[in-house]
């Protein structure tokens, strides 16, 4: 381990702290800071007194923080921090955190801004408050969209799953057509009940011409992101007689995953055809399928 490599220390007690708190407690220890932590304002009234009443004496809020965890630090400024308390003339000092140590060094400690949901569980209230805040249900939605072939252009690729796949005929659409990636959009709305692709980007609006279907499965991401809702997975069956896809299968898997920022592991992408029956199977177009499953925030009935 380096001097200059960061560290971060966190209470297993404290299970809600979110991937953009610790992105900005690493982002604080890149710019001039080597010690920072997650810290709130104190925004309750502070009294003294006993168990039973109050004193007369209040405690002012003014530049009152309350400290939580994670805690970012350069390895070595720890070290140092450490080894400093160790000190025979520093062990009855009451270090409470690692930032306390660090402070006592006279090194500062940048607060980031934290959250009220990474709060610590102390008491048995706080387990249940914990319990309700975990509380989820899963939901699934399932889209179907179509999209023909355009005989008259000649062209030397199509868009699926948002990469280009070697074809010789375009598929027809306001968009960029990209059926697979439609479906997928229509799957996700409709697990979060907000209606189809159309209703959100009809084709009627010129504005969306020739668009880049990923904007439109980033729009339905957007909306379950702030329902608090999450990915489970995604079953993706994509119906053709040509192209024939199953070496793109995992370039598939990987871009969609980069579209949705999930792990490819939740992705599936099959390819099937219809046995040369139906439009398909005439090589008139192609069709998807998908099953989306996503968790939610369990609503009270």
């Amino acid at each position: 381990v380096k001097d200059k490599d960061i560290v971060l220390i966190h209470d297993a007690a404290r299970p809600f702290v979110s991937k953009q708190e610790i992105t900005s407690l690493i982002d604080a220890l890149k710019k001039d800071y080597s010690a920072a932590t997650l810290a709130l304002p104190v925004s309750d009234t502070l009294r003294y007194g006993n168990k039973t009443e109050a004193t007369d004496n209040d405690v002012s809020r003014n530049n009152l923080w309350a400290i939580q965890t994670p805690q970012a630090f350069r390895y070595g400024t720890l070290k140092q921090a450490h080894e400093q308390a160790r000190k025979k003339e520093n062990k009855d000092k009451n270090f409470t955190d690692d930032t306390s140590i660090i402070s006592a060094i006279g090194i500062p400690v940048k607060f980031v801004q934290g959250s009220r949901q990474n709060f610590k569980i102390t008491y048995a209230q706080d387990l249940t408050l914990a319990q309700q805040l975990i509380q989820t249900e899963t939901r699934t939605g399932t889209g179907f969209d179509v999209h023909a072939f355009d005989d008259t252009k000649n062209i030397s690729t199509i868009k699926l799953c948002g990469i280009d796949i070697p074809h010789n005929k375009q598929l027809k659409g306001h968009s960029d057509a990209d059926v697979a990636l439609h479906t997928i959009t229509d799957a996700l709305l409709g697990a979060v009940g907000e209606g189809d692709i159309g209703l959100h980007f009809p084709p009627s609006n010129n504005d969306f011409k020739d668009m880049d279907s990923s904007v439109f499965l980033k729009h339905a991401l957007n909306i379950l992101h702030k329902k608090g809702g999450a990915i489970i997975n995604i079953d993706l069956t994509i119906i053709c007689e040509r192209p024939k896809l199953g070496e793109y299968r995992n370039k598939m898997k990987k871009r969609i995953a980069e579209i949705l920022n999930t792990n490819p592991a939740r992705i599936n992408v099959k390819a099937t055809t219809t046995e040369k029956l139906g439009f398909t199977g005439r090589q008139e177009g192609i069709a998807a399928q998908a099953s989306v499953n996503i968790s939610l925030p369990k609503e009270e009935i």
